[in-house]
């Protein structure tokens, strides 16, 4: 009896609810930060997975509330990030080479979030494509004026990781349509 009035009080208490959304989506991002799967040239992490995940999944608000909360982890210098605590936490660790990385995660799940129902699924391909290029985009632009423009930064700060993000973005492809029907129910 407690149990279903707890579930009833959850399903009508709508900011309960996305709050609860939001910081389950947090610890996914941060679960996925830590995880290091091998993959040649460089370890891959599961992040932009994630956040594109949370996109779609919560849609374009919640997932991007979702981002900026553990954004904001990270910047109270909770060791949220990938290789935080070993490089440094906080406002030191956020403003390093991965800063245009991570705020390009803002944009990327709140474009991921805008996939729908009604998309086909190369349409759906196109969306996470733009979403992730975001990342790469404000990845590689922070990078550039960080460690200067005379370095190869394409090679530096994408080129390693393209192969896993395809990975990625097909994996999410074939998820999508599953996604957006959980979406429809939560």
């Amino acid at each position: 009896m407690f149990v279903m009035e707890l579930v009833r009080i959850f399903k009508q208490n709508q900011i309960l609810r996305n709050t609860t959304y939001i910081l389950i989506g947090s610890i996914l991002l941060i679960i996925s930060a830590k995880i290091k799967i091998p993959f040649y040239p460089v370890p891959m992490t599961m992040q932009t997975f994630v956040v594109l995940f949370l996109g779609i999944l919560l849609g374009p608000l919640l997932g991007t509330a979702t981002v900026i909360l553990y954004l904001f982890e990270g910047l109270l210098g909770l060791p949220v990030f990938s290789n935080s605590p070993e490089k440094g936490v906080g406002l030191t660790y956020f403003t390093g080479p991965t800063m245009g990385y991570l705020i390009g995660f803002i944009f990327a799940s709140y474009f991921a979030g805008r996939i729908n129902n009604q998309d086909r699924y190369l349409k759906i391909l196109i969306k996470l494509l733009f979403s992730v290029s975001i990342i790469y985009f404000l990845g590689l632009i922070w990078l550039g004026n960080l460690i200067g423009w005379d370095k190869p930064i394409f090679e530096y700060g994408a080129k390693p990781f393209l192969l896993a993000e395809l990975f990625k973005i097909l994996l999410l492809l074939l998820i999508s349509k599953g996604l957006l029907k959980i979406k429809s129910i939560i």
